[in-house]
């Protein structure tokens, strides 16, 4: 490895983004090297994919490498998500929706998910190198260049026309620019672990995730994310403050007190084995104050994270890899691309109707939409279409008008 190296494109990150941008770039004839700080496989949240994924995964071709794997990894078809409220169940199912597109995809283990595409990415021409570190980003005239710190510590610099964020929470071009900017989300926290759930109920569906609702709180909910192997990924959400009776427990303490205040998760998760270690996170919602540079761009969890609620993290992940990669093709090739308006707004905006929905999750609005009980087939089938990753679809009035759409919504079904 000599002192300095020059590259078309480094990729910080070799998670989702990372291999899908990696990849479709490789494809287009450019040299590209990915830079990861972690050694694969390990251990991520994002569990439940959203069937708008399968497009932008085939697009690098990527897909057929998941479904040839997905029953030797563990990972369990995925249909829809199911929802429980205080005694009452719905489903949503995402075959019925009002976007084309594929209706099913899988519920993946992130560490064994995330090593599948980034080997396929290598397999396709990418280069990854693991365990090593961007210290520094010093912008140029004809790029940008990177000091980079391997697992010995030992330092050199990199070269690249053009450079990709796909750090994820890493979040290293946000902390070495100071892009971060704060959240409008409140402060919450994670508890999650994974288990062998023995769950014995027949009318269990495991081709659905299940979102339950505290019986108490409606801005604590949980997630149980099923596994074709008999495990599951299990988590709490909630503002920090609800856990603060608890700050001296055991992550895995807290996780399993919160698990026996609701009765029917209670009853489904009576003989779980917890098989992992459990893990929290806190102030995981994130913002920054521009998506692009003069040489580098952010993907996914990188430039904005919501929340986990809909599981639309990997989808905006992919989605960023999807829409910039023809962008840098484009740059590379010398040709002049408006990063704001074919990048950061079309983004921004799938993102934006996310968030619309997230907020009417924790606000109550689109909780009264999803457990009211005479739903309407057509606006449900818009509805699906939004909770299985078709957020830029602006054929879609709750894309396109997300935020009045859904007021009015709540409002009807409150009424």
């Amino acid at each position: 490895m000599s002192n300095f190296e020059q590259y078309d494109v480094v990729v910080i990150g070799a998670g989702p983004s990372g291999a899908l941008a990696s990849s479709l770039l490789v494809q287009k004839g450019w040299r590209v090297l990915v830079l990861e700080q972690q050694r694969f496989p390990r251990f991520s949240i994002g569990e439940s994919l959203l069937p708008q994924c399968m497009a932008y995964l085939a697009e690098a071709n990527l897909v057929e490498a998941l479904h040839q794997d997905a029953a030797t990894l563990g990972f369990q078809f995925k249909n829809g998500a199911a929802f429980h409220r205080a005694g009452y169940d719905t489903a949503i199912d995402f075959t019925k929706k009002f976007s084309a597109g594929p209706g099913t995809t899988y519920q993946v283990k992130r560490a064994q998910f995330d090593k599948l595409l980034a080997d396929n990415a290598q397999r396709q021409g990418a280069e990854i190198r693991y365990q090593h570190s961007v210290k520094s980003y010093t912008d140029e005239d004809d790029g940008a260049t990177l000091l980079v710190e391997d697992a010995q510590q030992h330092a050199y610099t990199v070269k690249g026309r053009f450079v990709l964020d796909a750090s994820g929470f890493g979040r290293v071009l946000p902390k070495l620019l100071d892009l971060e900017s704060p959240s409008n989300f409140p402060l919450r926290s994670a508890y999650f672990s994974h288990f062998r759930d023995n769950i014995t109920d027949a009318s269990f569906d495991r081709d659905k995730i299940l979102i339950t609702v505290h019986p108490e709180h409606q801005d604590v909910w949980y997630w149980l994310i099923p596994f074709s192997d008999g495990t599951a990924s299990i988590g709490v959400v909630a503002q920090a403050a609800r856990f603060s009776a608890h700050k001296d427990a055991e992550p895995s303490e807290i996780l399993n007190c919160f698990l026996e205040q609701d009765a029917n998760l209670k009853r489904l998760l009576a003989q779980r084995e917890l098989i992992g270690p459990a893990r929290s996170i806190s102030g995981y919602s994130a913002n920054v104050s521009t998506l692009y540079g003069p040489h580098f761009a952010l993907l996914g969890n990188a430039g904005e994270f919501l929340d986990p609620v809909f599981s639309s993290g990997v989808t905006i992940a992919l989605k960023s890899a999807s829409l910039i990669a023809p962008l840098v093709d484009e740059y590379l090739r010398n040709e002049p691309v408006d990063f704001q308006q074919r990048y950061a707004q079309p983004l921004q905006a799938g993102v934006d109707c996310f968030r619309t929905f997230v907020s009417g999750w924790y606000d109550g609005r689109f909780q009264d939409v999803i457990f009211y009980p005479q739903q309407n087939e057509q606006v449900t089938a818009m509805i699906s279409a939004i909770l299985a990753g078709y957020a830029w679809d602006t054929d879609n009035p709750y894309v396109a008008q997300s935020e009045r759409r859904l007021a009015v919504l709540a409002q009807l079904c409150r009424s």
